[in-house]
């Protein structure tokens, strides 16, 4: 068994790409775990069209390409589709844990059954958050308020509404983003986003977002092995 791995993330938009790359594959890449982002492929589309049929196209694409690799998706539930595996299950659930763990597995079943002669069940793992990218940025409040120069209490004020960062509402108004631009004008997803993140850190995201560090956990154990895959 090799002593690192090479896991390829489907992601949905350049944000996601962006902090993949940047952020979260340096610090993977400390346990010999690398990590390569792949956007969602559809001809004039990057992003935005997260259609389970799309999704799994990719996955199958990568799966195929060589059998010693591992596969990932890290893509938005307030932006898939209709026809994903488990969505009108998790509508009914009232914690963004239970959709979490009621999405993800549904996702794991409908990609394991149609490629499980590619191993599918242990070579590839889901990870469909329940908001955008920028809960992660509400781990650190007193950090993201001197980044974005704003009071801290308009952070912790949030917090306190939605108890933790991946609880953060997801209307047009008060998704994480639209939180983000109103509380700094000047906020760009793919460079001030990006830019928090790393002065925040993997780690502090872990602590306080227990969903995205369940699926950190998950590629971690990755490095066990998948039996068959060769």
């Amino acid at each position: 068994m090799s002593d690192y791995i090479e896991v390829t993330i489907i992601v949905e938009g350049r944000t996601e790409q962006n902090f993949v790359r940047s952020v979260l594959a340096p610090y993977l890449g400390l346990q010999n775990i690398f990590l390569y982002p792949a956007l969602l492929d559809k001809p004039g589309k990057k992003g935005g069209d997260v259609r389970f049929a799309r999704a799994v196209n990719d996955i199958g694409k990568f799966l195929k390409q060589r059998a010693d690799t591992f596969i990932s998706l890290m893509v938005d539930y307030c932006g898939i589709g209709a026809d994903w595996p488990g969505l009108d299950a998790a509508k009914n659930l009232s914690t963004p844990f239970a959709r979490s763990q009621a999405i993800n597995k549904a996702t794991q079943s409908a990609v394991s059954a149609r490629f499980a002669t590619l191993r599918a069940d242990c070579r590839f793992i889901p990870y469909v958050s329940m908001y955008e990218f920028e809960a992660l940025l509400f781990s650190d409040a007193e950090k993201l308020a001197q980044l974005l120069t704003v009071n801290p209490k308009r952070i912790t004020d949030i917090l306190a509404v939605c108890k933790e960062p991946e609880n953060i509402n997801d209307s047009t108004q008060t998704a994480p983003s639209r939180r983000l631009a109103a509380l700094c004008g000047r906020y760009k997803k793919t460079t001030t986003g990006i830019s928090i993140a790393k002065a925040i850190g993997i780690d502090c995201m872990r602590e306080k977002c227990p969903l995205f560090n369940q699926w950190l956990i998950n590629i971690e154990q990755l490095k066990g092995g998948c039996h068959g895959a060769t």
